[in-house]
């Protein structure tokens, strides 16, 4: 059976010929992110904080660019890692603590016990693709588990909405309504966990919902409130402003598979995002969702994570941010904008692609196999 599942792969893949054309087996991002940001037992650190953090995003992120460099040690690591410091040894009975470094009294302990929806999606997905294309079925298990623990904390039914999970156990629902993100839901992964429960088909239908009517002007929020009488509302904390979580919308739509549910509609709602780079020539770092004003110029690692959306929508923009992630790139250590350059450029260079159901398809899969 193992042997038909990596021929039915490898014919899988063969029908995506884009994807196989990565310029070689080894990813040279991979092994500098590594060398910047990862220690020898496998936590990922921003240091560009005082504390010196480790988060579950971090961590979760981590995990997927270990996976698509096919760097099954490092994978390993992070995930040790994780359950260790983040999880109270077992990520079997709890999902990992949002934030861990060096308290106020010097000592490395967890810092805030909440946990990140988004960081627990990614991971069950790293985990759920890794125990698929490793053949490694404890990483499917583990994977699975972590699924339903997130939904099991996380999902709430909200009247006019429907199913839609927290950014957090805790601090995110109120008599007012529920504080949203809607980055923390690409829609890849809702495909694949889809093919494991219609739980999560419903989920999807409510995100894009979410994406589409919260973002009236094809501008991404940061956060959005959906009100307890039903209908969105301006995030009461952060208003309508989209960024540093925003940005991260359009990459997710960017990367949908030309086949996926919905591809069309959700890229072309969010076009006016790709025209308003070209009009200005670099990515805006602020734009109000709901007036389309913008204000600041980004830094370079928005250009890289707009790259999947501006190339899918064949916009003249795209020359234009590839030389500029080219030119100007994030300095090594800076966490975040390295990690949207990975996936961005990661994407732009075909190193993966994501299929219809939201399967990852990396590009060593089937000219790199160890």
């Amino acid at each position: 059976m193992q042997r038909l599942a990596a021929l039915a792969l490898t014919l899988t893949l063969g029908c995506a010929p884009l994807v196989a054309s990565a310029a070689s087996c080894n990813w040279p991002a991979w092994d500098s992110y590594k060398k910047a940001m990862m220690s020898n037992d496998g936590r990922i650190i921003d240091g560009s904080s005082e504390q010196m953090i480790t988060t579950s995003e971090g961590q979760s992120y981590g995990l997927f660019f270990a996976l698509l460099g096919n760097d099954r040690k490092s994978f390993a690591s992070i995930l040790n890692w994780s359950r260790n410091n983040l999880a109270s040894g077992s990520l079997e009975d709890h999902l990992p603590a949002w934030q861990w470094g060096r308290a106020k009294n010097g000592k490395w302990q967890i810092l805030d016990t909440n946990n990140a929806s988004d960081a627990d999606l990614w991971i069950a997905y790293s985990l759920l693709e890794a125990g698929r294309l490793w053949q490694w079925p404890q990483y499917v298990a583990l994977g699975q588990n972590m699924l339903w623990r997130t939904a099991a904390q996380s999902l709430r039914k909200m009247p006019g909405l429907g199913l839609m999970l927290l950014p957090g156990d805790v601090g995110f629902d109120s008599p007012q309504g529920w504080r949203l993100n809607p980055s923390y839901l690409p829609p890849q992964l809702l495909a694949r966990f889809a093919r494991i429960s219609p739980v999560w088909a419903e989920l999807a239908r409510n995100q894009q919902r979410m994406l589409i009517e919260g973002s009236p002007k094809g501008f991404a929020p940061d956060w959005l409130l959906w009100k307890a009488g039903g209908g969105w509302a301006p995030d009461p904390k952060d208003g309508s402003l989209g960024d540093y979580d925003a940005i991260r919308v359009y990459l997710w739509v960017g990367m949908l598979a030309q086949d996926a549910a919905n591809r069309q509609t959700l890229q072309q709602h969010f076009a006016p995002m790709a025209s308003l780079t070209q009009t200005l020539g670099y990515v805006p770092e602020s734009v109000n969702a709901l007036t389309g004003k913008y204000t600041g110029k980004a830094p370079v690692g928005f250009s890289a994570a707009m790259l999947p959306l501006l190339a899918s929508l064949d916009s003249p923009a795209l020359a234009v941010q590839q030389a500029h992630v080219q030119q100007q790139p994030p300095a090594a250590d800076a966490y975040y904008n390295q990690s949207l350059l990975m996936f961005g450029q990661g994407w732009d260079e075909q190193r993966y692609r994501f299929d219809k159901d939201g399967q990852l398809l990396p590009a060593w899969a089937n000219t790199c196999q160890n």
